[in-house]
C-alpha cells in the first residue's frame, strides 16, 4: 500500500508540469492583451508597450513559462496582472466554495446512485429499464443546460431557491444549504446516473455468482446477503465510478459556478480566461491537478482496503 501511495505522489510532479505547460500554451493562444485590457482601448501604443514590459509580457513564451516554473518550485504561483494579489491567496479564498460544491455533489451522487442501482439490480424488470433510460438521460444532458433549466423553474418561477449567490455556513447553515441545492442537483444528475448504472451492473454480476447462490442456499438472510456480500463485492467498480464522478464534477464547476455566480475556482478560471490573466489560469490548473491526484490516491487506497490482492500487486 505504501508503494502505491509513493508511486502516485511521484507521478504528481510530471503531471503538474505537463498540465501547466499545456494550460500555458492554450492560454497564450487566447486572443487578447492584458496590458490593453488594463489601460483601455484609448491607451497609446507606447503606454501599452511599457506596461507589457513591466509585466514581463514582452518576453518569449518559454521565458515567461520558465520564470513562472521557477516561482512554482518555491511555492509561488505568481500574482494576478489585474489585481496584483498573489494567486495563492486569491485561489485559497475560493477553494472552500468549490470543495463544498464538489464534495456535496459526490456525497449525494453516491448515496442516491448506490441506492438506485441496488434497487434496479434486485427488482429488475421495469425498474431496471427505467433506470437505464434515466441514466442515459443523465449522461446526455449537459450540466450547464440542467443548471439553466433548474434556475428557470425552481428559482424564477417557483422561487424555492436563490438563483445566484453563495452563503457561507458561518453566516447561515440554512442559507448555505439553500444556495447549494440547485448547483448540486445540476452537477449530481450525471454523477447519480453513472454510479447507479455501475452499481446495478456490478451487483447483477455478483448476484449470479456461485458463492452468492451457495450463501442463499444455506439460508443466509437476504438483507445480510445483499448488504454484506453483494454490496461489498460490487464496491470496487463503484469506487472507481465515484472517482470519475468527482473529477467530472470538478471540471463541470467551471460552467455551473458561472451560471449560479458562485465565488469558487471555476468562476475565477472563467474570469481569468476572459481577462487573459495567465498566472491565475495556471494556478487554477495546478489546484485542479493536485485535487485529481489526491482523488486518485484515495481511490487506490480504497481499492487496497476492499481487495487484498491490490495491496500485494
Amino acid at each position: 500500500m505504501l508503494r502505491i501511495v509513493l508511486r502516485r505522489l511521484l507521478w504528481a510532479v510530471p503531471l503538474v508540469l505537463g498540465v501547466s505547460l499545456v494550460v500555458f500554451l492554450l492560454a497564450s493562444l487566447v486572443p487578447g492583451d492584458p496590458a490593453r485590457t488594463i489601460l483601455g482601448e484609448s491607451a497609446t501604443p507606447e503606454s501599452v508597450a511599457a506596461l507589457r514590459a513591466s509585466l514581463g509580457l514582452d518576453k518569449p513564451w518559454y521565458e515567461q513559462y520558465l520564470s513562472w516554473l521557477g516561482g512554482l518550485a518555491h511555492g509561488d504561483l505568481g500574482t494576478s496582472v489585474f489585481t496584483g494579489e498573489p494567486v495563492t491567496s486569491a485561489l485559497n479564498s475560493r477553494l472552500a466554495v468549490s470543495l463544498a460544491l464538489v464534495l456535496t455533489t459526490v456525497l449525494v451522487s453516491t448515496v442516491v446512485g448506490v441506492a438506485t442501482g441496488m434497487v434496479g439490480a434486485l427488482r429488475g424488470g421495469v425498474v431496471g429499464r427505467v433506470l437505464d433510460v434515466v441514466s442515459l438521460a443523465g449522461i446526455a444532458l449537459p450540466s450547464f443546460w440542467v443548471a439553466l433549466v433548474l434556475v428557470s423553474l425552481f428559482a424564477v418561477k417557483l422561487r424555492w431557491f436563490p438563483a445566484t449567490g453563495y452563503v457561507s455556513p458561518d453566516v447561515s447553515v440554512g442559507g448555505w444549504v439553500s444556495s447549494l441545492v440547485l448547483p448540486v442537483v445540476s452537477l449530481g444528475l450525471l454523477g447519480i446516473s453513472i454510479i447507479a448504472k455501475q452499481t446495478r451492473d456490478a451487483a447483477l454480476t455478483v448476484l449470479v455468482s456461485d458463492h452468492v447462490a451457495v450463501l442463499r442456499a444455506n439460508g443466509l438472510p437476504e438483507a445480510r446477503l445483499v448488504l454484506v456480500h453483494v454490496l461489498r463485492n460490487a464496491s470496487i467498480p463503484v469506487v472507481s465510478a465515484i472517482g470519475v464522478v468527482f473529477v467530472g464534477s470538478l471540471d463541470a464547476t467551471v460552467f455551473v459556478e458561472s451560471v449560479f455566480v458562485l465565488p469558487g475556482l471555476g468562476s475565477r478560471a472563467t474570469q481569468a480566461t476572459v481577462d487573459h490573466d495567465v498566472s491565475v489560469i495556471l494556478g487554477v490548473g495546478v489546484y485542479f491537478t493536485l485535487v485529481v491526484v489526491l482523488v486518485n490516491l484515495l481511490v487506490d487506497v480504497a481499492y487496497g482496503l476492499l481487495d487484498p490482492k491490490v495491496r500485494t500487486a
